[in-house]
């Protein structure tokens, strides 16, 4: 059973310690200045903002006027507006991929069977006659009691993962555990957490099995841009084990299973119980060759400064991620700019006006950081560069906020909230919704891991307690229509509009739930600002123990 004692005792405690009410001169969050920004940014002179793009250029002059206008400072150090992100794009070509089982050789296609990609920056990769090892979830947990991987030796091995973790209900029928949170995705099913964890321990090739329930889409989009990869650009003499990551379809891995004399079904299950350990699959061996076209392109984060005055060195950030993707084939119109409107100009809007409410009312004792992230939508890696060499200590950085997808549809009388029971900022939230008149919907989907998706996480993973508000995470009980119109909402935009030339601004859009959602990060900002409050993850929260490290860092 979950504990939710610090969070109740959260409530309880910020009951006396609310941010003061606003007066009606106060400024306010703005529709109009929200629809006029991203109007701008969605245009096609921003050539739908890919990093290294033409249109980043354009982006970031233009954000950086947004901020140099509301007089705030230059957040990057050193007097720059700007971080440098240099990232590198690969291409698989030519490949070839075997599996070899006893006499058994299974070719494996390249976008039917696996979608397989490397972030070596080589000409050519070539593995050879490598043991496969099956590592079930390949989850570590010690605070969950939980170990995959035994003392099983992945070096110079091919590590090959079931997709989510160890509760998830897969198919029909299965019980749900409850040591991973049920059926709500853990950061352990994440590809990305698979990936690093078989890197640290020596692996060759990390790949997960696809299941379309446990991954949250289908096929098609895990094979979507095949032998496609973003990866940050590593520093000189840096070494990585990991040749090759990426995904092998259910029917390939059911094959490659079977050949070695087991049944995945099976081994699936097993996997889900904690006596689970890694082990070689019997004379199997995984050859890869394949040609690497690479590209080194230079894009930037944008990072505003508005210093606090007591505790200017204790930070708050607001975040949202500028980059679109940019210009694709022409669809049924003619149309090839991807204009990323609400996703995420509206978001980029979002910080900017709460840039402008901050600066235009009282000053906060703590400092907010207003961040603006490329390359999201290739891996979060814009914030992940941050997170990897901040500008402001991250142990002094109380919380992170980030906005990626706003609903258009209109007032909601809830908010949806993405990644249940993490931390006590979700007695923030409930408060500060409360103080709207509305109330607290948890994300309908969580065994999605949406939580996970978002550059939130980027800060997450590096302790900071974070929230993000996601449109598209469940569907708001809207003022007009109920929820039946919020999922309407997320069914046409999901469906038709998502990445695609129609996430476009338009006229017809309804802020009003926007501005909603984006004043309730306002008014928490205001309360932490002026507080020697830290927020706190929950005792079952896997970034609990990281954030801990740092505990001598925070002054009450």
């Amino acid at each position: 059973m979950k504990n939710y004692a610090p969070l109740l005792w959260a409530l309880v405690f910020m009951s006396s310690h609310a941010s003061e009410p606003l007066d009606a001169s106060s400024p306010r969050i703005e529709g109009d200045r929200l629809s006029a920004i991203v109007k701008t940014m969605a245009s096609d002179e921003f050539a739908g903002r890919a990093p290294g793009g033409p249109g980043e250029a354009r982006t970031l002059a233009y954000l950086i006027d947004q901020f140099s206008e509301l007089g705030l400072e230059p957040g990057a150090g050193n007097g720059s507006w700007t971080q440098a992100v240099p990232l590198l794009q690969t291409q698989v070509k030519e490949a070839t991929f075997t599996v070899a089982t006893g006499q058994k050789r299974l070719s494996l296609s390249q976008g039917d069977d696996v979608a397989l990609s490397t972030s070596q920056p080589q000409a050519t990769v070539q593995l050879e006659n490598a043991p496969v090892v099956f590592v079930g979830f390949g989850a570590s947990a010690p605070e969950r009691d939980w170990d995959d991987y035994g003392d099983i030796d992945l070096a110079g091995k091919v590590a090959l993962f079931l997709v989510n973790d160890p509760d998830f209900a897969a198919s029909h029928g299965e019980p749900v555990g409850t040591r991973f949170g049920g059926k709500r995705m853990t950061y352990y099913g994440r590809w990305a957490y698979k990936y690093e964890e078989a890197e640290r321990r020596g692996a060759i090739a990390a790949i997960v099995i696809h299941e379309d329930l446990a991954a949250g889409y289908g096929w098609s989009v895990a094979s979507a841009s095949p032998g496609e990869n973003f990866s940050v650009v590593q520093p000189p003499g840096a070494q990585r084990s990991l040749q090759m990551q990426g995904w092998m379809s259910w029917g390939a891995a059911s094959r490659v299973f079977a050949a070695a004399g087991l049944d995945l079904d099976v081994q699936r299950t097993l996997a889900r119980a904690p006596g689970f350990s890694a082990f070689e699959l019997p004379d199997t061996r995984f050859d890869a060759s394949f040609g690497v076209d690479i590209q080194r392109v230079e894009s930037h984060n944008v990072l505003a400064l508005l210093p606090g005055t007591t505790r200017a060195d204790e930070t708050l950030m607001v975040s949202s991620h500028w980059d679109a993707y940019g210009v694709g084939e022409p669809d049924s119109d003619g149309r090839t700019v991807r204009p990323g409107a609400n996703d995420d100009a509206l978001g980029t809007a979002g910080v900017i006006e709460l840039a402008r409410v901050l600066k235009a009312g009282p000053r906060l004792q703590r400092s907010v950081v207003f961040a603006a992230w490329t390359a999201e939508e290739s891996g979060l890696l814009g914030s992940a560069m941050y997170a990897a060499d901040p500008v402001y200590p991250l142990a002094t950085t109380v919380a992170n906020f980030t906005l990626d997808i706003l609903q258009t549809a209109g007032p909601a009388r809830d908010v949806i909230l993405v990644g249940e029971g993490q931390s006590d900022l979700e007695g923030y939230l409930a408060r500060a919704a409360k103080r709207q008149g509305r109330y607290v919907t948890p994300e309908n989907l969580p065994e999605n891991g949406l939580f996970y998706r978002a550059d939130h996480f980027s800060m997450a993973r590096q302790g900071v307690p974070v929230l993000l508000i996601m449109g598209i995470a469940g569907a708001a009980d809207l003022v007009e229509g109920g929820r039946t119109a919020g999922d309407a909402w997320i069914a046409d935009y999901v469906g038709n509009c998502y990445h695609q030339t129609c996430d476009a601004w338009s006229p017809d859009w309804d802020l009003r739930g926007a501005v909603q959602d984006i004043e309730l990060f306002h008014d928490i900002i205001r309360e932490l600002g002026n507080s020697s409050a830290w927020p706190a993850w929950l005792p079952e929260s896997e970034f609990k123990a990281i954030r801990d490290k740092s505990s001598a860092a925070r002054v009450e």
